[in-house]
């Protein structure tokens, strides 16, 4: 966390409360400095249709909306007035707000964006943007999507791991996603807890192979997951019973984690798929941001070029 001084927060132009805001400015206040962007980008199709103004009209309209935006954007600093934060603005025209967020990141260094998630008014469930699902695929520093929980000083913060690969890349992960939660938690006076979702057994196998023994099968993923966890437990000195490790997906088994432990916080990984990939499989992290009702801090491998 304490890496976290460059913070770029998405502003939600329409939003009657900025929950992104509230929550960067008390990540900003663990920390001994940092800044604070408050970021919105705008579009409206109609001042690129109206064919009776020049160009240079069209400018001067759009350079006045953006003014406009940012003298608002000054009115959601009066609550910190006092704080010593430092904090900046900037409104940009830009028709596609994940690119523009994105091109913010890389041109300014941020190393953290933090951004609300919309609710449904009629379920009281919340939704995915588009802008989230592209964000957690292509950002290149992490995301903390940011519900209406607060985080509470002596709770639990819960790190999610990938146990089921021994790929480098997946270990990496899983030992950033443990040392952010750790220190996290350290900030916070928060206790750490790990979980992992062990794979059901494919039923498959069981029909193609006489010989397969279900029951062998599942004991030795088990095995294998729980020595795994235990391995990372050791050697992030986590206490062995804030490790949870349950059979089924992922996407079901952390959000029932996190509710059983009244998270504050969870933090997992994304693997960033994009293409034809991430339309048959999907993404974990982006399957159980809509089910929890805490934030989510979602980190992506060091050496991800996706």
């Amino acid at each position: 966390m304490i890496k976290y001084q460059h913070i770029l927060v998405v502003i939600d132009p329409v939003a009657e409360t900025q929950p992104a805001l509230h929550r960067a400015v008390s990540v900003a206040a663990l920390q001994e400095q940092a800044d604070i962007t408050l970021f919105m980008p705008i579009y409206d199709f109609s001042y690129e249709m109206t064919s009776i103004l020049s160009s240079t009209e069209r400018d001067e309209m759009r350079e006045g909306v953006l003014q406009g935006r940012e003298e608002w954007l000054k009115t959601l600093l009066t609550p910190y007035a006092n704080s010593k934060i430092k904090f900046n603005l900037k409104v940009v025209w830009h028709s596609r707000p994940f690119e523009a967020i994105i091109q913010q990141v890389e041109e300014a260094q941020h190393d953290l964006v933090v951004k609300s998630t919309h609710k449904h008014t009629l379920i009281q469930s919340f939704i995915f943007t588009p802008t989230d699902w592209h964000l957690l695929r292509k950002c290149p520093c992490p995301v903390l999507l940011v519900k209406e929980q607060d985080w509470r000083m002596g709770g639990n913060v819960l790190a999610a791991v990938n146990c089921s690969s021994d790929e480098e890349e997946q270990a990496s992960l899983n030992s950033k996603i443990i040392t952010e939660s750790a220190e996290v938690a350290r900030l916070l006076s928060a206790n750490l807890h790990l979980v992992n979702a062990y794979p059901v057994t494919p039923v498959n196998m069981a029909l193609e192979l006489p010989d397969f023994d279900p029951s062998v099968y599942k004991a030795a993923v088990k095995k294998h997951h729980e020595r795994t966890l235990y391995e990372y437990a050791v050697r992030f000195d986590v206490a062995s019973d804030h490790l949870h490790l349950e059979e089924g997906l992922a996407e079901e088994v952390i959000p029932e984690c996190a509710e059983k432990t009244q998270a504050s916080l969870v933090i997992l990984g994304s693997v960033g798929r994009t293409g034809f990939s991430a339309a048959l499989l999907g993404n974990t992290a982006e399957h159980v941001v809509d089910k929890l009702a805490c934030d989510v801090l979602v980190l992506r491998p060091d050496s991800s070029e996706s």
